[in-house]
């Protein structure tokens, strides 16, 4: 899991830097701002303390061709506790990588940064990393997902969960 995460990681980097080392004219067509919601269930050792998850989730994108989506990704997934724990959240900010094959139907993409714990005192972060795979239009993405926050056992454990979740595109620029 820790390759997946180091070549996922790599792959958005390269692709960020040629973002920035190209001046792409921002337009309706090429860009716009993704909103939406996702609900999961816990997986792993957060599976232990929550019982479900829902999230926000905010995305700046740019097409850097007709087929690859470049963007920066956060949001906030609130973790409802079981019985004796604690509600928690996590803040993800990363970068994030779409391929779309046609301009309507299957996408896939992952996002990864880091990603900020809150609801405990001195709760520690982690590396995170959140493929997807799903349908998209000119208006909305719908997607199924796993997300992980690869944290140490001596920081209570990553926090991961799988889910499905949909995005509004609020389109921004002239056409």
């Amino acid at each position: 899991m820790k390759k997946i995460l180091v070549l996922s990681m790599l792959a958005i980097v390269v692709a960020a830097g040629r973002i920035h080392a190209q001046s792409t004219t921002i337009t309706s067509n090429n860009s716009w701002l993704k909103v939406g919601a996702n609900v999961g269930v816990p997986v792993g050792n957060a599976s232990n303390y929550s019982n479900f998850t829902l999230g926000l989730d905010v995305k700046g994108q740019v097409l850097e061709t007709s087929h690859i989506g470049l963007g920066i990704a956060t949001g906030y997934n609130h973790y409802f506790a079981k019985d004796g724990f604690k509600d928690f959240g996590t803040i993800p900010l990363g970068a994030f990588i779409r391929v779309y094959p046609a301009s309507k139907g299957f996408f896939a993409g992952v996002d990864g940064g880091y990603s900020f714990v809150t609801g405990y005192d001195n709760a520690k972060g982690g590396a995170y990393i959140k493929p997807q795979i799903g349908y998209h239009n000119y208006d909305w993405n719908i997607f199924g997902y796993y997300s992980n926050v690869f944290r140490s056992d001596a920081n209570g454990g990553g926090i991961g969960s799988i889910g499905v979740g949909a995005t509004y595109n609020i389109r921004f620029g002239k056409k």
